[in-house]
């Protein structure tokens, strides 16, 4: 009987596919480029508070801060994702990683005393967000079919780079001055670059596409996975950047916490989406990416309610918080086990560069929507209902057309065997 989670009968016997040492080491190396890009990526968000103090700006204008390298990295991985299935990773991780070295000098050294000169920088800091698009489809042609849920979650675990520079950046601001964070970075991106381009290797046999970029993104925009993932994404990844940009801003605003406690609590906001990341995919892997995203969706909706109430942060609201970090990060890799299984292996990059896309867009507008909301209102109750309600209609599409979509494609995979 076929499961309407698109798992199928046969599974056993594929999960028994041998991984090799080396694709498990190309999948430690992806994973610690993800997070050094995504670290550089994050450095703005931990210290909008106090550019916020410092250049006196309004609500608007430090979401928009925070938000601008989260839009620039996400565009940004349509064409990288695209150049990635042409070039691999092999080339794009440590080319990615040298160009977000310099807006993370310039933001460092030069570029934090206007809201222009911190907008300029922030735009470019946005090429680290881009490495996300590099490694999927890298790490994808490692590992077998069943095996690629988990393969692909372990390797999103790399978006706990934005936690490393939660816990780190205001500290060593305060303790050695405004550059030294950013410098520490660009050492680190620095060696992670010549380390990729020493190490980092394509899977053998990968499948290179000789069409133009364009006729290939176009045809990626056809296939029907990339703009159902991209829906999902949206909502699960996005919801995850959202919260790991806004946080700090949140919690200080609504609840008067210190700048320093409120970049902790979003650290384990981070380190809790992170871990279930894996965990997500792992399990679409054996029950399907249906039925996780359903459960995660869910999850999202209650927790989202029920702080939309501004309940007291210990504990109703640490638990909403909490329980929409796993959710979101479970359903982050719920969507790209989907993808994995729903995606032509030579358009994998193309489709992560579009669906990665779709999630740090996703991620763009809420902190915007909530800053203005604030703005407005002086509360930021209405934004958590509008998140319950866009997570409603995710879980309502999941149940519908995301399913149908599955069941056809293990039909036809089952159908020879009838």
């Amino acid at each position: 009987m076929l499961q309407p989670s698109g798992k199928k009968k046969d599974m056993p016997a594929s999960e028994a596919a041998p991984v090799s040492g080396r694709a498990w080491l190309m999948l430690a190396l992806a994973t610690i480029g993800f997070a050094v890009n995504f670290w550089a990526w994050a450095l703005l968000s931990p210290l909008g508070p106090r550019f916020k103090d410092t250049l006196d700006l309004s609500s608007f204008q430090q979401s928009l801060l925070v938000a601008v390298p989260v839009v620039v990295g996400s565009l940004g991985r349509i064409p990288v994702g695209a150049l990635t299935d042409r070039f691999g990773g092999r080339v794009m991780f440590p080319l990615v990683s040298a160009a977000t070295i310099v807006p993370v000098l310039y933001l460092g050294l030069a570029g934090h005393d206007s809201l222009a000169a911190l907008l300029a920088g922030g735009f470019f800091l946005g090429i680290g967000g881009t490495a996300f698009a590099v490694g999927v489809p890298f790490v994808n042609a490692w590992f077998p079919p069943q095996r690629r849920g988990l393969a692909i979650g372990v390797f999103g675990m790399g978006m706990g780079g934005t936690a490393i520079s939660a816990l780190t950046t205001v500290k060593l601001v305060n303790a050695h001055g405004m550059a030294n964070p950013f410098l520490i970075t660009a050492a680190v991106l620095a060696a992670y670059a010549v380390l990729a381009a020493l190490l980092l290797r394509d899977a053998p046999g990968r499948t290179v596409p000789t069409e133009p970029l364009g006729r290939r993104l176009a045809a990626t925009c056809k296939l029907p996975v990339t703009w159902q993932a991209s829906a999902l994404y949206a909502v699960c990844f996005g919801g995850y950047v959202a919260f790991s940009v806004y946080l700090p801003t949140y919690l200080k605003t609504g609840y008067g916490l210190a700048q320093a406690d409120a970049a902790n609590r979003m650290a384990g906001f981070v380190l809790l989406a992170v871990a279930m990341r894996p965990v997500g995919g792992w399990l679409s892997d054996r029950i399907g990416a249906v039925r996780v995203l359903a459960v995660a969706l869910s999850a999202v909706v209650i927790a989202a309610f029920v702080q939309s109430l501004t309940p007291t942060l210990a504990p109703t609201g640490t638990i909403a918080f909490l329980a929409m970090a796993a959710a979101l990060g479970a359903g982050s890799g719920a969507v790209f086990a989907l993808v994995a299984l729903l995606a032509p292996a030579n358009q994998v990059g193309s489709v992560t560069g579009i669906v990665g896309a779709a999630g740090g867009l996703g991620g763009f507008v809420p902190p915007l929507v909530m800053g203005s909301l604030y703005g407005t209102y002086g509360s930021y109750a209405l934004g958590l209902v509008l998140l319950a309600l866009v997570a409603l209609a995710a879980l309502a599409f999941t149940g519908t057309g995301v399913r149908s979509a599955v069941t056809r494609r293990t039909r036809r995979v089952a159908q020879p065997q009838l």
